[in-house]
């Protein structure tokens, strides 16, 4: 009986110290991050809750007290911002770089090139009517396809025409949903078998737009199981996810 109980009161201290992580991610991390965060928890037994959306949001959210141990950004001056006012343990690590594509579903009249020459035809001969796009007002990707847009000489000419998704992954569903004929997304999640088989898509070049250096850090309230996680997601076998759906990584130290 005394070693029943004993076994009982052990079961209850580990379930009492086991913590679940709480992580606030880019949305544009959708797919890649749900797999190694479910393989992190199949090998760790621990277990991580993931909320995506955009970084610009998450930003003003953290400081508000949303209770995040760790927030991975697609753009790193929202981490450096949040370091600066003493909400995160340090200014992180950079994790990956993130590109951006052209997707249009399968069915539409636009035709997929790198760059955009049909989508500027499309404008001009009345096929586009609407193009997704994340908000660049506080979504990273949706600055950078404004950047793009604005390379091409279209940005102008798209005024009216823009379907803002709240964040990237908002604005690929835009795109796929017949809301829009198009969209320019997150390279990372076209990449992704579940969003792949509705569209096709064409990698915009990196010299289109400034950099989407992604940075993560652990916020000051962290506990251990969240640095756990957060080391995890800089070994091989996280680089190698991230790798695959398209990101390109950063040295290791």
């Amino acid at each position: 009986m005394r070693f029943l109980l004993f076994l009982l009161l052990s079961f209850f201290v580990i379930v009492a110290n086991a913590q679940t992580v709480k992580v606030a991610a880019a949305s544009d991390l959708q797919f890649a991050l749900g797999e190694i965060a479910a393989r992190y928890e199949r090998e760790s037994g621990n277990k991580v809750v993931l909320s995506f959306g955009s970084s610009g949001n998450f930003a003003r959210q953290i400081p508000q007290g949303a209770p995040f141990d760790l927030f991975l950004s697609a753009d790193e001056e929202y981490i450096f911002r949040l370091a600066g006012q003493g909400l995160l343990r340090d200014q992180g690590q950079l994790y990956a770089i993130g590109r951006v594509a052209l997707l249009v579903p399968h069915g539409s009249s636009l035709k997929v090139d790198s760059e955009l020459r049909d989508l500027a035809a499309a404008i001009g001969d009345g096929r586009l009517q609407r193009l997704a796009i994340a908000n660049p007002e506080h979504a990273p990707y949706g600055r950078a396809a404004r950047a793009v847009l604005e390379r091409a000489g279209l940005w102008a000419a798209l005024q009216g025409r823009l379907v803002l998704g709240e964040n990237v992954a908002q604005a690929a569903q835009f795109a796929l949903s017949g809301s829009a004929q198009g969209g320019i997304v997150a390279w990372s999640l076209v990449k992704a078998p579940e969003l792949a088989r509705h569209g096709v898509a064409a990698l915009i070049p990196e010299s289109w737009h400034p950099p989407l250096r992604q940075r993560m850090a652990l916020t000051r309230h962290a506990g251990e199981d969240a640095s756990r996680f957060y080391a995890y997601l800089q070994q091989p076998v996280a680089r190698a996810i991230f790798e695959r759906y398209g990101f390109s990584l950063p040295a290791t130290r």
